[in-house]
Parts: structure tokens; C-alpha cells; sequence
């Protein structure tokens, strides 16, 4: 089956992303489990962030105005130029609520639930702004430098940036493959290892277009060792629990 356009009518008017994005994680891990070997667990995380906003002028009005005043120089408790080093010099507007995060995690557990592959799949808060996609491209980068195995799973098609192509060009390297503009719909596995004492990324990059089947990605739990995520089978799964339709 096809892949969906969640991002826009006549999808998006009929399921949402989120609920989608919700479901997900948990059926790439069903889909893991019967190539996951005796020792090792895959589990679904989802991180919606804050989903709340702080009404600034209220917190002004009501603490600093009064608490400040009544609690600490109504006690005796500070002067007035220590009222005035606390009044800041400069503010400035800042988002600062933590991003929506949906991912897959594979431990090994002989080695004390040590981290051996994520699966990150994009949200758009992910792809919204710059501050967000540096944050998601520096995730990821850290987790290669662990040795991680690291797949990234962009469906987002209303916002036209590719991380992966992020990703390469935080270390200074491109995808030949892109010879033009990266698609903003893609999956992708990278792994680090050495090589003839050289560090090493290799990678096993899918552009994906709505209406084409979705990619099988490997998932590599040592340098040894991989098993496949059939990305299609889970995403099949997931539509139809969510009557997701064409």
C-alpha cells in the first residue's frame, strides 16, 4: 500500500499527525521482535514536550510585583540596589518548551540495557524551525559518535528540509545522490564504525514519494549483526488500526 499525505486534506482532515506518530513507535517495535535476538529489547518512546504556554504578563503582574515587594523587602530582606541588580538587562522572546520526540530504542541487555540503535522518527516541530532542526541534526550526531546506529523516518510533507542532508553537512559532507534539492520525505540508517583506523559512516539512504511503498531500513545491533525494519508493514498496520484510508 501507498504512502499517505498525513499533512494534508483529505488525510489531515480525517486523522492526526499526532495520533499517527503516537501509534507508530509501537508497531516498529512489533515488527522488531521477531528478528530481535536473545539478549536484546526494543521499546517505543513518545515525548509530547509542554503543551502549555506561561502567561508572562500574568507572572509578572502577580510575582514580581507583589511577592517581590511584600516577601523579600517587606521583610527586610533586600536593599534597593540588589532590587536593581535583579531586574534584567535585557529580554528577549524565546521558546524554550522541549520538542515532540517519537522513536524507537533497541538495548542490549547483556551489557546493562546499553543503547545500540534509535530509530527517530520526524515530527514537524522537528523540521519548524532552525533552533529545532540543529537540535534533532545534534541528537543524532551524538548518538553516531556513541556508535549508535542511528534511522531517521521523515513523513512530513508540509515543511521542505531534509535533516538527513542537515546531518551530513554538520561533518562536512554531502549525499552525491543529492544532486538536487533533498527530498523532504525520506528514511535512513547510519552507522559509525573504524576502518583500517579510520572512523566511518555508512549509510543506507530511500527518498520516499507519497503513493510509493515504504523501505526496508537495517538496524545494526553490533558490527556484526543486523535485522531488518520493514517500515511498510508497521506503517500498514498502524493506518488500518487507525482507519487511515487512501
Amino acid at each position: 500500500m501507498p504512502l499517505r499525505d498525513h499533512f494534508r486534506p483529505p488525510i489531515s482532515k480525517k486523522s492526526s499527525w499526532e495520533g499517527f506518530h503516537g501509534m507508530w513507535p509501537g508497531e516498529m517495535v512489533r515488527s522488531l521482535l521477531s528478528h530481535l535476538p536473545e539478549g536484546y529489547v526494543a521499546e517505543p518512546r513518545v515525548h509530547l514536550g509542554n503543551l502549555y504556554e506561561l502567561d508572562v504578563n500574568a507572572y509578572r503582574d502577580d510575582f514580581q510585583d507583589t511577592a517581590w515587594s511584600e516577601d523579600l523587602e517587606g521583610r527586610g530582606g533586600v536593599s534597593t540596589s540588589a532590587r536593581k541588580l535583579g531586574k534584567p538587562l535585557l529580554t528577549l522572546e524565546a521558546d524554550l518548551s522541549e520538542e515532540y520526540e517519537y522513536e524507537v530504542l533497541v538495548f542490549d541487555e547483556s551489557r546493562n540495557r546499553h543503547l545500540v540503535a534509535a530509530v527517530e522518527i520526524v515530527s514537524p516541530g522537528n523540521k519548524a524551525r532552525p533552533g529545532s532542526r540543529r537540535a534533532f541534526v545534534a541528537k543524532c550526531a551524538a548518538l553516531l559518535q556513541e556508535r549508535v546506529c542511528v534511522s531517521i523516518v521523515d513523513l512530513v510533507t508540509n515543511r521542505n528540509f531534509n535533516l538527513y542532508a542537515d546531518l551530513l553537512e554538520l561533518i562536512d559532507r554531502k549525499d552525491p545522490g543529492y544532486t538536487r534539492k533533498p527530498p523532504a520525505t525520506y528514511a535512513v540508517t547510519l552507522r559509525g564504525r573504524k576502518w583500517k583506523a579510520k572512523s566511518v559512516l555508512d549509510i543506507w539512504p530511500h527518498g520516499m514519494k507519497v503513493g510509493a511503498t515504504l523501505p526496508t531500513l537495517p538496524i545494526w545491533l553490533n558490527d556484526d549483526r543486523l535485522i531488518p525494519l520493514d517500515l511498510e508493514s508497521s506503517y500498514e498496520e498502524t493506518c488500518r488500526i487507525l482507519r487511515i484510508k487512501r
